[in-house]
């Protein structure tokens, strides 16, 4: 996926940019109060767009987290965009000094997408999974996985005014690849089926790409039964 392998992700370089050269520029004016304010948000800049390598869970029934942050919810809720049927959302809240790159949280395919304007409330805000500017992604699992649709939804927060993703619909994409951003302040829902067994509660601290989050549950499928035969 894009920005694999570079430190700093291609979507903050413009805003990195802008602030060396004012940093610079007030240096050469002698201006250097103005300087160093410029010098210290290019290094927040670069802190925010920061872009870690991550070593995935193992195992198809493992679902990663898909961003780095805080869990903020654990529990049944209606997935309105695709289904309208209940599923077990977990919820992370990214603050301004989490890493913002998001990552796929399950092998599978892209069946759908849907992005809608909103509100921009502070995404730590119950509503602001319904509410804030989102898009929303409908992923089938693998074969292997039995084929189960997981839906990963990022939501803008407060600050944030940008939502970036990189997949487009049809694709086969890897749990771990970095599949998007969302710049300044979010969250990330995501909406598994009820059968899937979560491994975090609220308040804990996940790494995105790396902590596994819930373990999905074996579907059976035509010809097998319940003893296996």
């Amino acid at each position: 996926m894009k920005n694999s392998g570079v430190p700093i992700v291609k979507e903050g370089l413009p805003f990195l940019l802008v602030f060396l050269v004012a940093t610079l520029a007030f240096v050469v004016g002698g201006i250097y109060s103005a300087s160093i304010l410029c010098g210290l948000i290019a290094v927040y800049i670069a802190y925010f767009f920061r872009n870690p390598e991550r070593l995935p869970p193992v195992g198809w029934a493992m679902v990663c987290s898909p961003a780095d942050g805080k869990v903020i919810h654990v529990g049944e809720a209606k997935e309105s965009t695709f289904s309208g049927e209940k599923r077990l959302k977990i919820s992370i809240f990214m603050n301004l000094f989490d890493v913002h790159v998001n990552r796929v949280p399950v092998d599978g395919t892209v069946k759908n997408m849907k992005y809608r304007r909103g509100r921009f409330m502070a995404a730590n805000e119950d509503r602001a999974s319904e509410e804030n500017e989102h898009n929303a992604i409908l992923l089938e699992t693998s074969e292997e996985a039995g084929h189960q649709p997981v839906v990963l939804v990022q939501v803008a927060g407060l600050v944030a005014r940008r939502i970036i993703c990189y997949p487009t619909i049809g694709v086969f994409i890897l749990k771990g690849q970095r599949m998007g951003l969302i710049r300044f302040g979010s969250r990330c829902d995501l909406y598994l089926p009820l059968t899937a067994k979560p491994l975090v509660k609220v308040g804990d601290r996940v790494l995105g790409g790396e902590s596994s989050i819930a373990q999905l549950a074996k579907v059976e499928t035509e010809g097998e039964d319940s003893s296996g035969s």
